[in-house]
């Protein structure tokens, strides 16, 4: 019960970021930032330096957007450690090091409470192991095995580099995501903005013509006089329909899957997210596999690693498989959900005794596929988006200007 009282006695402390000024040796003018608790933590580390404090003022608080730690965060603390390690730097002074690099005061906490953890006794493992959020069972994984065989500083390189690869594929699917969604919400923003604040003021125009106006014109009166009318109940509605499906795939597994299930079905966007499942499992079973974790092990983590459910689901079954004695190729075939590229590679790295390096390979070979896909699917979206916008957006403008063009063809 010690250790989770003491983590909050960590999480309790408020860092801040100071600014200060003063003289250093030979009366030069010397100032800085430095992320402490305290002001008289600030000015112990300056007069430690031998620095006449002349000013030391709190810029800001911690926490906020500011102190949101991310995966790149957590990737260039792991390159950093490394390089100390490497450089034969002991580990509380390597921990001292990398905080006070640290710009965003939250990662500057998280490294000291690691050095906190590890100065009272505990391995490097066992101290992130208190920090799930930030660091995955993988992590902990490989720290830990870099611990036993003396080889961190190799073990935190190549979880630095399994996090780059693995969160520039992640860019790339959102990238493939998000796209098409943020152009049509414009096309579908300024649609509303012409049927709510435009198309009225031709209305009031056109209620003295004293005509009959066409049929597209009244159509688009019809549409806008309703926009008016029901356009909150549309925002309501949209926003309630995306909580219902967020809350939904976090309180119910079984409508997680099927949703999931569902996305990889979506013509396009589906192949892109199946074939980045395939390179996330393989990229993070040759990680682990390849560090020395058995491969029953190394298969339940790469199973939460997938990103996608149905893949959760599969890679679960290839475990149940492999620890009964299949060969893994063999279990991933069964599956029925893996390439027969991916499954025929996997089989060659088994029999050639290379299960990790071919494992790579794979993912090496479905990012880039993913990666052509994405920049296949933005360059055919783009027109295809711009001509359904043109249509939609230049057919509101024509049907408001045909009854002028009806009335001044009438007049000439």
């Amino acid at each position: 019960m010690a250790a989770p009282r003491k983590l909050r006695a960590h999480q309790k402390t408020k860092l801040y970021r100071w600014n200060w000024s003063g003289k250093g040796p030979g009366g030069r003018r010397v100032g800085g930032e430095i992320i402490a608790a305290q002001k008289r933590e600030v000015e112990r580390i300056l007069q430690g330096q031998n620095i006449i404090i002349k000013s030391v003022k709190r810029k800001s608080g911690f926490g906020g957007g500011m102190g949101k730690i991310k995966p790149r965060d957590i990737m260039l603390f792991a390159r950093q450690m490394a390089t100390m390690i490497r450089a034969g730097v002991p580990l509380l002074q390597g921990f001292q090091v990398v905080a006070e690099s640290m710009k965003k005061p939250a990662m500057s906490a998280l490294v000291q409470e690691l050095m906190n953890d590890v100065a009272a006794g505990a391995s490097f493992s066992d101290a992130m192991k208190r920090h799930p959020d930030h660091f995955d069972r993988l992590f902990c994984n490989l720290v830990e095995a870099g611990e036993q065989s003396g080889s961190l500083d190799q073990m935190l390189e190549r979880v630095a580099t399994y996090k780059e690869k693995v969160e520039l594929l992640k860019g790339r699917v959102k990238k493939a995501l998000w796209y098409p969604a943020a152009v049509i919400a414009v096309g579908i923003g300024v649609t509303a903005l012409l049927l709510v604040k435009v198309i009225p003021q031709f209305e009031s125009l056109f209620s003295g013509f004293g005509a009959e106006l066409p049929a597209m014109t009244r159509m688009t009166i019809a549409m806008s006089e309703f926009a008016q009318q029901y356009w909150w109940w549309g925002v309501l509605g949209l926003m309630a329909f995306i909580y219902t499906i967020r809350t939904g795939m976090k309180r119910s597994e079984s409508f997680a899957y099927r949703m999931h299930a569902w996305s990889l079905k979506v013509p396009v966007l589906g192949q892109i997210l199946d074939k980045s499942s395939v390179a996330r499992y393989s990229r993070t079973l040759a990680t682990t596999f390849g560090a020395g974790v058995p491969l029953v092990e190394a298969l339940d983590t790469a199973a939460g690693a997938t990103g996608n459910k149905v893949y959760e689901r599969a890679v679960a079954q290839v475990r149940e498989d492999v620890s009964t004695g299949q060969q893994l190729a063999f279990a991933m075939r069964m599956t029925e959900r893996f390439p027969p590229l991916a499954v025929q590679m996997v089989g060659i790295g088994e029999e050639a005794g290379s299960l990790d390096a071919m494992l790579n390979r794979v993912a090496d070979y479905y990012e880039e596929e993913v990666d052509n896909m994405v920049d296949t699917l933005t360059s055919l979206l783009e027109p295809f988006i711009i001509v359904i916008l043109g249509v939609v957006v230049g057919g509101l403008v024509i049907s408001m200007y045909l009854p002028i063009f009806m009335l001044g063809s009438a007049i000439g």
